[in-house]
């Protein structure tokens, strides 16, 4: 990569799309094949124009029909064919033929690899802007015998199929030239993947890196980069721990969500979601199986003092809820209503926000929307969109006395307002909670373990204060 210099400051010049693929093409030893399907070749296209393509290209395809598609990768149960599952067998199974069609003995220097996306671009009557999997299967050393893989799912924001698929070129190009040359930095590596993309044109949403080469990457972190970045609005993962597409665990769910530091998850925490969950549970046309639980913890939540965001802190936030069997969303959304406009990208069924009485007051305050054209009512219509209702958990005063709904006092502006969405069921106070627990705050859990001091163990659920003993969590020493 050229340097040039500005200043004293040496600065790094991003290169051009044909001087990446000409650099792999003139790779003698990188050597492997394209698998494009839905959007065009566009990325193949980049190595084509490029020149000296034939010590590069093994192979380049594209299967269309469906039927095809089934007859080299394999039958689709769920008729998803823009999936990762896709995804996995489309480098399967590219890889598996460069294997047993080139002999090693005749190639004994040459590094494999195997590019593929599946793609949907903008449907003809632009409601839905489109989205795919991209990934790459790779060797950085000849005699290596276990692939480096890195795949990653994108969604459009143009709204044009033609730039789209010039887009996934870039992204394309962009993947194999940092698989290849910055395979050792994958956090610059993620960076460069938005190298002649604009960040309005595309957004990567979940990735992930595994083999050999990323045996010590933890794709959680590599998440908060996506967020940090500005590559995408929030990330989410499983209860075991793994990255995870929120599409595919939110899509046309019930979703009930709750707010909060989790530092660390205490006793209140669990009594607010067992008994709002079981609340929620009760709602009309709202089942078991088919309804969501989210606990998600916001970026501006992560930051420390310095504005920085404490990566440490953040993985034991999520190591912490996920071993508890909570799926973990971590959201650039400061305010509530973004987070309900989020879920309604892939849910229209019932929702579900619970929180404490101190976060309604947030929400009734109107110095959080005065960026929005239509003020508090512009916010409150996009969050109380639909069947969202918001459970609420009494807090304990000073003087022993409890807040609820019935007795919160907000701005006599927003008195009338409160009313109505009160009145009108949105609003509804959580049930049967365990008022011997309210007096526990996360902020004294965590500065009695940061001083060692005892007691703070009885202010957690049952397991957790053993978990943050086993793993050394938020500065716990013995």
């Amino acid at each position: 990569m050229e340097i040039t210099l500005k200043g004293d400051a040496k600065i790094e010049s991003i290169p051009s799309l044909k001087d990446k693929a000409l650099r792999i093409n003139l790779n003698e030893n990188i050597y492997g094949t394209f698998a494009e399907i839905g959007a065009g070749q566009e990325t193949v296209r980049q190595f084509f124009r490029a020149g000296g393509a034939s010590g590069t290209i093994a192979k380049a395809m594209s299967a269309y029909d469906k039927s095809f598609s089934d007859a080299i990768y394999g039958y689709e149960d769920n008729q998803r064919y823009v999936s990762e599952n896709r995804l996995k067998k489309m480098l399967s199974h590219e890889v598996m033929l460069i294997e047993d069609r080139l002999s090693r003995a005749n190639y004994p220097n040459k590094m494999f690899f195997s590019y593929a996306n599946t793609v949907a671009t903008i449907d003809f009557a632009k409601r839905f802007k489109g989205h795919g999997w991209v990934g790459i299967r790779y060797q950085i050393d000849s005699e290596q015998k276990e692939y480096n893989e890195i795949t990653l799912h994108i969604r459009f924001k143009e709204t044009d199929a033609r730039l789209q698929q010039e887009t996934l070129g870039k992204l394309g190009t962009n993947l194999i030239y940092g698989a290849y040359y910055k395979y050792n930095e994958p956090k610059k590596l993620l960076r460069y993947l938005y190298d002649h993309i604009d960040k309005d044109q595309l957004e990567i949403d979940t990735i992930n890196f595994s083999g050999p080469d990323y045996k010590n990457v933890d794709n959680r972190l590599m998440s908060l980069q996506l967020l940090k970045n500005g590559m995408t609005d929030a990330v989410m993962f499983a209860p075991d721990g793994n990255n995870v597409l929120p599409a595919r665990v939110l899509y046309k769910k019930n979703i009930l969500a709750f707010r909060g530091s989790f530092r660390p998850v205490t006793k209140v925490n669990m009594d607010m979601y067992e008994k709002s969950y079981e609340m929620f549970l009760n709602e009309n046309k709202v089942e078991k199986e088919n309804t969501q639980v989210v606990f998600e913890i916001t970026l501006s939540n992560l930051r420390a003092s310095g504005g920085e965001i404490d990566e440490q802190d953040f993985m034991d936030r999520a190591r912490l809820l996920c071993s508890l069997g909570q799926t973990v969303l971590i959201s650039n959304f400061q305010e509530y209503y973004k987070l309900v406009e989020y879920f309604n990208l892939y849910s229209k069924n019932r929702m579900g926000l619970a929180m404490g009485v101190n976060n309604l007051i947030d929400i009734f305050d109107e110095k959080y929307y005065r960026h929005l054209s239509g003020g508090i009512l512009e916010a409150f219509g996009k969050l109380f969109y639909k069947d969202l209702k918001v459970y609420i958990y009494p807090m304990l005063n000073q003087n022993n006395s409890m807040t609820t709904i019935d007795d919160l006092k907000v701005h006599p502006r927003m008195k009338e307002l409160y009313k109505f969405f009160k009145f009108n069921g949105k609003l509804v106070n959580i049930k049967n909670y365990d008022p011997e627990i309210l007096n526990i705050f996360s902020r004294t859990v965590l500065n009695m373990i940061n001083k060692n001091e005892h007691g703070w163990e009885e202010m957690l659920p049952m397991g957790v204060a053993e978990i943050i003993k086993d793993q050394k969590l938020f500065g716990y020493e013995a």
